[in-house]
């Protein structure tokens, strides 16, 4: 790409251009090399206009009513004079690596908002839910003038933990009355929710929802806190009758508040810029190992004596290092 159509790039964002701002983050989710080169010139530009919005991580179990409850609270958010961008992340189909949910088809009266902005990205399989480009994602559109920026992942994993690297605030949403109140939900997600709620909380299930609700403070009474300036909050919510979403929008400005005036939000974002460094050079390792003509040589021989139990996957790995070297 030229300089000058990186140029053209850089101040479409600045000004917010939303169909600039797209085309930015689909150069920056290009695994081609030439893109990628021009992609990290573009973010470089434009980080110095990010950094000021509110970063906000929602996940939960498929089927809680993430992307209703993302609408409502979008919604307020831009009748409160607020620029809201969405970041929803797709599980991807594994024929084609695209998007296989559509969330504008989700959130339609979100998209039709001029202040709003929602961007469906496949997960491309990664680890955590979200996307492999999710977090220079959000630096475009706080660049944009978003002052909100969401992050929709998948749902909740093992591995989902990833989204609390590149958020300010990290949000469950559960659901009451679906057989174990605590849904297989890992202790070490818990750990990090900055707040948890229970969604569809309305007509029968609302006393359920209540009840949940008790149920999860409990259990977080017992897990050692995200944070030791924030004590994580649990509140119940009707995203479809949009009762409960103001609760959580205010607890996500007490956070704020919280961390602004210690300092630990400054402190959380740099830790934050060395762990996405560190996953970068982790990616790039993995893939100069896998590409190496030796490597490539020998693994289909040595994947095959693994499986044929003439190999340990330990004694493999020697072998594939030793190639390498």
């Amino acid at each position: 790409m030229q300089q000058a159509d990186i140029a053209n790039y850089i101040e479409g964002v600045k000004h917010g251009d939303r169909r600039l701002l797209s085309k930015a983050i689909t150069l920056v989710e290009s695994v081609h090399p030439d893109h990628q080169e021009s992609a990290r010139r573009l973010v470089d530009n434009l980080l110095p206009f990010s950094g000021k919005g509110i970063r906000l991580g929602v996940t939960g179990v498929p089927g809680v009513g993430k992307s209703t409850f993302i609408e409502s609270l979008g919604l307020a958010l831009i009748e409160k004079n607020h620029r809201v961008a969405v970041l929803a992340v797709d599980p991807s189909s594994r024929r084609s690596g695209g998007s296989i949910l559509g969330d504008k088809t989700r959130m339609e009266k979100l998209s039709a908002e001029s202040h709003a902005f929602i961007r469906p990205s496949p997960s491309g399989g990664t680890l955590g839910g979200v996307a492999a480009k999710t977090r220079e994602a959000i630096i475009l559109c706080e660049a944009a003038g978003f002052d909100v920026v969401i992050v929709e992942t998948v749902g909740v994993g093992q591995s989902e933990t990833v989204v609390s690297s590149m958020v300010d605030f990290f949000l469950i949403l559960m659901l009451a009355g679906a057989g174990d109140e605590l849904q297989g939900i890992k202790k070490g997600i818990m750990e990090l929710a900055d707040a948890i709620a229970i969604n569809k909380a309305d007509g029968e299930n609302l006393e359920k929802a209540e009840k949940a609700k008790g149920d999860y403070e409990n259990a977080l009474h017992y897990l050692m806190p995200a944070s030791p300036i924030w004590r994580p909050v649990v509140h119940t919510v009707s995203a479809i009758e949009n009762k409960g979403v103001q609760d959580i929008w205010d607890a996500v400005l007490s956070h704020r508040e919280a961390f602004l005036a210690t300092g630990a939000l400054e402190h959380k974002r740099k830790r934050q810029a060395i762990d996405w460094m560190n996953q970068m050079v982790e990616e790039e390792l993995k893939r100069q190992f896998y590409s190496h003509p030796y490597v490539k040589t020998s693994l289909p021989d040595i994947i095959r004596d693994i499986e044929n139990g003439l190999l340990s996957p330990g004694t493999a790995f020697k072998k594939l290092f030793a190639l390498k070297l």
